[in-house]
């Protein structure tokens, strides 16, 4: 066995947990367990900041501009689906923007409000148990300041 292949590498994910009008931003998605919902989320690109990560997964699969103004958690999830761990770090913030004409992400089939009800009524359609622990933490308050996060170019 090479050295790299005992190295344990987690896969580094953004999220934005957006409230607006008592309805979370969400993105129903299509995977292999069909139309799920999810965060606006996905993998940091090399040489990306995590704040910028989360700006752009944003943009790109909900076409909503998100100013991130606090980090709500770091999540280490240990997926069962597909033997990945995920690191995730999830922030929160403002609204800036939509843009209604924006071509979403590929396998993204919607931008869509959401209540926390209407969210836990449809559990079971989640990506992951992130989806509601992400939204738990911010109801619950977590809020924890952006200068807790430093990047280095």
């Amino acid at each position: 066995m090479e050295a790299n292949d005992r190295i344990w590498k987690p896969h580094v994910t953004v999220a934005a947990v957006l409230e607006r009008d008592g309805r979370f931003l969400l993105v129903e998605e299509r995977t292999k367990r069909g139309a799920v919902y999810n965060q606006p989320a996905g993998h940091l690109e090399p040489g990306e900041s995590l704040l910028d990560g989360a700006v752009r997964e944003t943009l790109e699969e909900s076409a909503h501009h998100f100013t991130p103004n606090a980090l709500v958690g770091i999540y280490h999830y240990p997926s069962h689906d597909d033997g990945v761990t995920y690191l995730r770090f999830a922030f929160t913030g403002t609204v800036t923007g939509h843009d209604a004409d924006r071509v979403l992400d590929e396998g993204i089939i919607r931008a869509v409000w959401l209540t926390q009800d209407e969210l836990r009524a449809c559990a079971q359609r989640h990506r992951s148990a992130l989806v509601m622990r992400c939204m738990d933490d911010y109801l619950a308050g977590h809020r924890y300041p952006l200068d807790l996060v430093t990047h280095y170019d």
